[in-house]
């Protein structure tokens, strides 16, 4: 079995509506992925410092996460964030509060953010509590999910 060197984070909120996103393509991730592969998958709920240090020591970290930045609702962006920080537009992507960018930035600040550290962040629609997934976000975690296994395929072949 190899090393684990890629880590996958789930980030959100499953009782929040779309901003589910994250936890929902780590689980269907984890269905996909062979233990053996060198890649981690876990669910997170988004705080800073935890995020930071779950973050810590990988040779590369994936973040997928729901946004509210005005995008068009399912779509998602893909951001390489290992060397500049997301877009102002993302400031506040989630309902974390002090989430994903600040925990990266604070990452960034303590020498512990990883070179090759990516960001999926899925445009949400529906933040209710108790809401489901919208469909446009289903759909966008499944697109994001089949993006991260061809493009971690493709690094660790």
């Amino acid at each position: 079995m190899a090393e684990p060197r890629t880590l996958i984070i789930g980030v959100g909120n499953s009782d929040r509506g779309d901003d589910g996103a994250g936890l929902a393509a780590a689980s269907r991730l984890l269905e996909r992925l062979r233990i053996d592969d060198g890649i981690r998958v876990i669910e997170h709920w988004g705080e800073a410092t935890g995020l930071v240090d779950a973050m810590t020591g990988w040779d590369e970290v994936l973040i997928v996460d729901a946004a509210s930045s005005g995008a068009t609702p399912g779509s998602y962006r893909i951001f390489e964030v290992g060397e500049t920080a997301l877009p102002s537009d993302l400031a506040d992507m989630s309902s974390h509060g002090f989430g994903v960018p600040q925990a990266i930035e604070l990452a960034r600040a303590l020498s512990s953010l990883p070179a090759r550290c990516r960001v999926y962040a899925i445009e949400g629609v529906v933040f209710d509590i108790g809401a489901p997934l919208s469909d446009v976000v289903q759909e966008a975690v499944k697109a994001v999910v089949e993006d991260i296994l061809l493009s971690t395929e493709v690094m660790h072949a």
